[in-house]
This record gives structure tokens, C-alpha cells and sequence, in this order.
């Protein structure tokens, strides 16, 4: 391909419309799995499967990526908050 050829496309840029869309289906898929009880996506079997279907249709697969382990670091974070204030508490 030469110096200046590329055989990846290179990203576009996600208008705001396309984002707000992402961000749309991630809420839905990410509500569906708080009513079912799951924390980390992926581990709900055939639960929530048209809400996951919109969800990675709408987003590009890194944002994907991204929120998915955003979700389970959140939660990690809330216990060593939780840690750590009753632990002030208590001194």
C-alpha cells in the first residue's frame, strides 16, 4: 500500500445525534440488568437480549468496551467507598 495507504478505515467522528443514541441503549440494556440483578454485562443469559441487540448496534464496539467495564469498576468502587467511610466511622 505505500507509505500512505491504509488497509484499516480510519474512525469517524460520532455526531451528537449518534451519541445520544448510544448512550439511549446503553441506558435501556444497563436498566434491564439492574431488574434482573446482573452487574457485569454479558452474564444474563437471554435476559435483556433485544436491549443488548439495540445497545451494541448503536455504539461503536470500543465504547462498547468501555462502558461494560465502567459498569463493574463503579460498583468495585462504591464497596471500597463503602470500606472506607464505615471504617472512618468507626475511629
Amino acid at each position: 500500500m505505500g507509505w500512505f495507504g491504509s488497509s484499516t478505515p480510519e474512525p469517524t467522528a460520532v455526531s451528537r445525534e449518534g451519541r445520544k443514541h448510544c448512550w439511549d441503549g446503553r441506558d435501556a440494556y444497563f436498566k434491564c440488568l439492574d431488574n434482573v440483578g446482573v452487574l457485569k454485562p454479558g452474564d444474563e443469559g437471554k435476559a435483556c437480549s433485544s436491549e443488548k441487540v439495540a445497545y451494541e448496534k448503536s455504539c461503536v464496539k470500543s465504547w462498547i468496551d468501555y462502558f461494560n467495564k465502567r459498569r463493574v469498576l463503579a460498583e468495585q468502587q462504591k464497596g471500597v467507598l463503602e470500606q472506607m467511610k464505615n471504617q472512618s466511622n468507626s475511629s
